[in-house]
């Protein structure tokens, strides 16, 4: 497959959600976890990410077609003499264009962005199974410097 030279980034729109949502149900984790056949709650979670200043849901365009999509989060806060941080989200490359470069790509307009947003910190999580992510993030300057814990409710 040709590629374009670069993708498109963009605002995700709810015209995006059904491309959206397959890269997410597209792996071992998210197949378990995602419903692409049943958009309404994607569409009311992008409205309200959409609403909200400090999020920002992207998608990568390339020939036309989503090929990409991430969440950034710009959170403010009391720790670090007030520092905010962003948190990095949701990242999807569709398995097509796995190895082009359209992840670091991803990666380096999330930490732009950041720095637009005058965060002093990129923070990321990734379950503990996906071990190709981490030699991607550790790559790309990201240490795996704390642990993280979660509670289902």
């Amino acid at each position: 497959m040709t590629r374009s030279a670069e993708p498109d980034i963009r605002p995700a729109t709810e015209a995006d959600l059904p491309e959206i949502v397959a890269m997410l149900a597209d792996d071992p984790l998210g197949a378990t976890r995602e419903s692409p056949d049943g958009l309404t709650p994607y569409r009311a979670a992008l409205k309200r990410l959409t609403d909200d200043p400090h999020q920002h849901v992207v998608v990568a365009v390339r020939d036309g077609r989503v090929v990409g999509t991430l969440q950034l989060t710009i959170v403010p806060g009391l720790s670090r003499k007030g520092a905010t941080r962003s948190i990095i989200e949701g990242v999807r490359v569709h398995a097509d264009e796995r190895g082009s470069g359209l992840g670091t790509r991803f990666i380096e307009w999330a930490i732009e962005r950041s720095r637009q947003e005058n965060c002093q910190l990129v923070q990321l999580t990734s379950d503990v199974t996906r071990v190709d992510a981490h030699r991607f993030y550790e790559r790309l300057g990201f240490t795996a410097s704390h642990v993280g814990f979660k509670l289902q409710l």
